[in-house]
């Protein structure tokens, strides 16, 4: 009876056995991902902003006035600040050093009661615990009352007691801390420094009167930056804009309080297409937005709207302007400090505050309105704007309901020059969007027709940077390849509805086909960014070389591979030393070599025995070699497009394909000399 009661216990019972329970910072290694988001890249800087917030809250309460960063040779991370310094006399409710308990138990601070901080960052209260579960080794240094305190950890254990370290002239914290590499495989725990200095400096233009310096010990010399700006958020807003012409002259800037929720709003319209709106919550940047950006774009266009028919500028008849209409061009900073804030998540992301949509909606309201009446220029420029906006939307409406509507009178035809697959299973069919007829009549003919699409475009299509939508959807190149994904456009844009899950660019390897190729990848971030964001989007890799010596034929997707192959070659013919290089003379020459006809051995090498031929399109490849190298999941290789980081992709496209020329021709002087097999 014992034996079945054992087996039944080990065969889908669930007794007091199985319950587990995490002591200490325990979950935090179980689960990093619900505390810092993951475990890759964006996970490991989340360590470095924990603690830096930290300094950051002493600096808003107006206790701390100098921020130190150092990134350390061995892997470290030195965060100091000269504010009060955290307490370390006994803890009544743990019994420990109130510097122990804030490092080692979660949801432990001076930021959930009491008058310690007005507002902070760090209102979850895990923030610095958390680091010291994940970091392999950290130590903490406190400066109080003429005493530096320090206590070292790893690993979320206490390794050594709180203990006097020395003297001090002043006050302030020092942590130091070193990422455990068992936690954070995905991103060979290397702290990005140009990440590192993006970060610091927002937070240094939302921070008045804080200094912020960086020291990155890692290279020879050592790097050092400062960050301190005294204009705020219209320094901000200027830094944003850059170089880019703007709609009017006056950057608007407000600061008001409302609901106990102080507000700050700072925004300038340029002469682009794109909105960039950055909202903050307690200097915490909000990426998915919330309350408060919601309540700024309700202001915003509520302002402008009741502007323009104040002063005729809107007829009756006519509609108002949408939130769409109002944001084109736009570039805006929206600040919030509030002091019970509810984060959506530990990562903040999202601010779900109510009384933050009310505050900035009613200071955005009285002080834009106020702004917009005492500078009519700036007003009537940026009504303007918002009013072209108006007439392309109601144009690009009309253009895609023409657009989709085509495909509705003709059954959901598709595109004549599209050569569809035979599957309907998006998850198993492939489009390739391949460069003019030569290179979509061999793709057409190397395809397996089972799962392959083909989709030729003429030329070079739009640039969709410098065109509004109803120029977009005037492109017949961009009407075919919309119809063929079946996403449609714009807001008609449904991911679901997809033909394709794996759309896949095929361009030249020449100067012409890397534009072709930075057009479209232009209109997928700027139009189809979801496609990117589901991993739908690749870069076809056709190969740059053929090699072939006697019966071997291999490929080289670029020089490298290309003089390893050709090593290897020389080393089984035993001819390393005598190796010598003589361009061919004669096409007979490269048929006599190769063994093949004199028109394929264009621009051949003759390196002792070795023939190399540079591919400069994929016209000169014919259906089986395409296949074989480009095509063929057994042996192509594909690169798929992820956007890593969204400003500065972005910002990017800005300066290749925007409208200024400046950016775009200091960006090739800079990095012109790095630009490896130019044809031209």
């Amino acid at each position: 009876m014992a034996k079945k009661d054992e087996q039944k216990s080990n065969n889908g019972s669930y007794t007091a056995k199985d319950i587990f329970v995490l002591k200490g910072l325990e979950p935090v290694r179980k689960r990093p991902g619900m505390y810092i988001g993951s475990t890759g890249p964006d996970g490991l800087h989340h360590l470095i902003w924990e603690v830096f917030d930290n300094s950051l809250d002493e600096a808003m309460g107006g206790y701390c006035t100098n921020i130190n960063i150092v990134l350390m040779k061995n892997n470290r991370v030195m965060i100091s600040d000269n504010g009060r310094g955290i307490p370390v006399e006994k803890h009544p409710d743990t019994g420990k050093s109130t510097l122990e308990t804030v490092m080692t138990t979660l949801h432990a601070g001076g930021k959930f009661g009491g008058d310690a901080y007005k507002v902070s960052g760090g209102l979850h209260g895990v923030g610095v615990s958390v680091v010291c579960a994940l970091s392999k080794y950290m130590r903490a240094e406190v400066c109080r009352e003429g005493v530096k305190w320090a206590q070292e950890y790893s690993q979320g254990n206490v390794k050594t007691k709180v203990e006097k370290a020395g003297t001090c002239r002043q006050t302030g914290t020092t942590i130091i801390f070193e990422p455990d590499k068992e936690i954070f495989k995905d991103s060979n725990c290397v702290f990005e420094l140009k990440r590192i200095l993006g970060h610091l400096r927002q937070q240094a233009y939302l921070t008045n009167g804080v200094k912020i310096f960086l020291k990155d010990e890692r290279q020879d010399p050592a790097f050092e930056y400062k960050f301190y700006f005294e204009g705020g958020l219209s320094s901000y807003v200027r830094y944003l804009v850059g170089d880019a012409e703007t709609k009017h002259n006056n950057i608007f800037y407000c600061k008001g309080e409302k609901e106990n929720v102080s507000v700050e709003v700072a925004l300038q319209y340029l002469k682009e297409f794109e909105c960039l709106e950055e909202s903050f919550a307690n200097n915490i940047y909000t990426g998915e937005g919330g309350m408060h950006l919601t309540g700024f774009r309700t202001a915003l266009t509520r302002t402008i709207n009741d502007y323009a028919r104040k002063n005729g500028l809107i007829k009756e008849k006519d509609e108002n302007l949408t939130g769409n209409d109002v944001r084109e061009g736009l570039v805006a900073v929206v600040s919030v400090k509030i002091r019970e804030t509810q984060f959506e998540g530990q990562t903040k992301a999202k601010l779900g505050n109510p009384e933050a949509k009310t505050a900035v909606e009613g200071v955005v309201n009285e002080m834009f309105s106020d702004f917009l009446e005492k500078n009519p220029q700036d007003a009537r420029a940026i009504v303007d704007n918002c009013l072209l906006s108006a007439r392309a939307r109601m144009a690009a409406k009309a253009a895609r309901t023409t657009v989709l509507r085509k495909g509705v009178l003709d059954g959901l035809s598709l595109p004549g020059k599209l050569a569809d697959c035979i599957s309907k299973q998006p998850a198993e069919s492939e489009l390739y969007i391949v460069e003019g007829d030569s290179a979509g009549g061999s793709s057409k003919m190397a395809r397996n027709r089972k799962f392959q699409a083909i989709l030729p475009l003429r030329g070079k299509i739009l640039n969709v940077e410098r065109a509004r939508m109803d120029r977009i959807l005037s492109s017949d190149e961009i009407k075919h390849l919309i119809i063929a994904m079946g996403t449609a456009i714009a807001q008609d844009f449904n991911i679901e509805n997809l033909r394709y899950h794996r759309i896949i660019i095929m361009s030249d390897a020449d100067v012409d086909g890397a534009h072709i190729r930075t057009l479209l990848l232009t209109l997928f971030f700027r139009h189809f960014k979801e496609i990117i964001e589901k991993g739908y989007l690749y870069i076809a890799q056709p190969p740059l070389y053929k090699i072939k010596a006697g019966k071997r034929l291999e490929y080289a997707y670029n020089d490298e591979e290309k003089e390893e192959i050709i090593s290897d070659i020389l080393k089984e013919k035993g001819k390393v030393k005598e190796a010598k290089k003589k361009v061919l003379e004669s096409p007979a020459d490269a048929e006599a070599l190769v063994g093949e006809s004199a028109d394929e051995a264009t621009e051949e090498e003759k390196i002792s025995g070795v023939a190399v031929q540079r591919y400069k399109g994929l016209g000169e490849m014919n259906p089986e070699e395409l296949w074989e190298t480009t095509m063929n999941p057994a042996n192509r290789v594909l690169l798929q497009v992820k956007v890593e980081d969204a400003k500065e992709a972005d910002r990017m496209f800005d300066i290749l394909m925007g409208q200024e020329v400046a950016p775009r021709k200091k960006f090739i002087q800079t990095h012109a000399k790095s630009v490896k097999n130019l044809d031209i």
